[in-house]
């Protein structure tokens, strides 16, 4: 209903439907109808059932009349019409109910307008304009930045990947005010929301079961918000349950994050990489989050192997986390020695932090300012930052040129050899 809408993203739409309950408002509304140009013959006997029954069967109008004088559950009755409701739908219900509670309730629900009956033809007027002009007004306006998707992988259980996401999640959200969503893909053992102190919901077991049911407007209500510019899907789903998909689910989700909000962080279980590689298709970066211990460089080397295999459009940084101030199992020298490349980013431990983070219900970032620990925090955001923009450049780079192939390269390599012994000779 007050999901984005884009055009020609739902085809042919009908300018108006309506369903009412009255003689009264029937004939008004065929009236004005006529009026507007549009057919009166949409304007249907019936209320709220009448309606979910036929847009359940049928495309969704542009502007939808819904007369809810038989709704004993008004809400409810909501939430059942935007079940069969494509997004984009601008909706003007009508009631009896002279309540401003219920007139809020039906706003934050997804209605664009309210009349109290009986109104006038002026008032219906006056609700079908405004409706009209809020389902043509442009919403497909450029972004400030392109889409950043970014997954956050441990490569062992207990590394920290999941309080490196939040905390990236909510130093985008909070630092540089971008609007963002946080995914948390444990689906039984999710930490992300417990991170913040919030009650994870159904949201993300109802994406799973119900993939149909996944759209703009599904997004808005499955999401729980931490703040104004950070919106979390989680789930603490029973570990007798469970959850048998395909990963068409997730990547439903991150179409409509990518639609609805300017970055996503994927909290990615590593297991997650072999049972939906296609997750990583739209990565623009990922962070490999380990520690300094062989069996961490063993499935550090391993996960590296697989995204330069599954995934070479995606940036990839290092991060070593809850690195102690004494010898480490294995040092940082010879760490990147066996994975073959730097670490990038080194975030020391602080079990002080820690356990504020965890007292406070905040993310560790938020907890550390002014410490070791949110410094490291601070360069892993402008890391992944740089990152993103380098895969945007790269993406948008034109073609290489004939002497830029790896032919070409081959050649060059050829006739730079003689002159290389020659030397050595010399």
């Amino acid at each position: 209903m007050n999901a984005p809408w884009r055009p020609g993203a739902t085809g042919q739409r009908d300018p108006f439907h309506a369903f009412v309950c009255d003689d009264h408002s029937f004939d008004l509304l065929r009236v004005v109808a006529a009026e507007m140009g549009w057919a009166p013959e949409k304007v249907n006997k019936g209320g709220m059932r009448n309606a979910v029954q036929s847009l359940s069967v049928t495309a969704s109008p542009q502007i939808l009349f819904i007369d809810m004088s038989e709704s004993g559950d008004p809400l409810g009755d909501i939430n059942s019409l935007a079940e069969v409701c494509e997004p984009g739908t601008v909706v003007i219900a009508a009631g009896q109910v002279n309540d401003v509670r219920l007139y809020r309730d039906l706003l934050a629900s997804g209605i664009q307008d309210y009349l109290l009956k009986p109104f006038g033809a002026d008032q219906l007027r006056d609700a079908l304009a405004q409706a009209q002009a809020v389902f043509f007004a442009p919403r497909d306006a450029a972004p400030e930045h392109p889409h950043m998707t970014t997954a956050v992988i441990g490569t062992r259980g207990g590394v920290g990947a999941s309080s490196l996401a939040t905390s990236l999640a909510w130093l985008l959200s909070e630092k540089k005010k971008r609007s963002t969503a946080l995914l948390d893909l444990d689906v039984h053992f999710g930490t992300n929301a417990l991170a913040m102190d919030l009650e994870p919901g159904r949201g993300l077991t109802d994406a799973i079961e119900n993939p149909s049911r996944i759209d703009g407007l599904f997004i808005e209500r499955a999401m729980v918000r931490a703040s104004d510019n950070l919106a979390i899907l989680s789930a603490e789903a029973p570990i007798s349950q469970p959850m048998l998909t395909d990963g068409g689910a997730f990547y439903q989700l991150l179409e409509e994050f990518r639609a609805a909000f300017e970055c996503s962080i994927i909290d990615l279980p590593r297991g997650m990489l072999i049972q939906h590689p296609h997750l990583m298709s739209d990565v623009n970066v990922a962070v490999v989050v380990t520690e300094l211990t062989l069996a961490a460089a063993r499935d550090s080397i391993r996960i590296l192997s697989w995204l330069k295999t599954n995934a070479p459009q995606t940036r990839v940084l290092v991060v070593a986390n809850r690195v102690h101030a004494g010898m480490p199992e294995i040092s940082r020298k010879d760490f990147e020695q066996s994975i073959e490349r730097k670490v990038d980013i080194l975030i020391p431990f602080d079990l002080k932090v820690a356990a504020q983070s965890a007292k406070l219900g905040k993310t560790l970032a938020e907890t550390a300012k002014g410490s070791k620990v949110g410094a490291g925090c601070a360069a892993l955001l402008d890391a992944v930052l740089g990152a993103a923009e380098e895969s945007e450049a790269d993406n948008n780079a034109p073609p290489a040129k004939k002497g830029d192939s790896l032919l070409g390269k081959i050649t060059d390599l050829k006739s730079m050899i003689p002159s290389r012994k020659a030397k050595t000779s010399a």
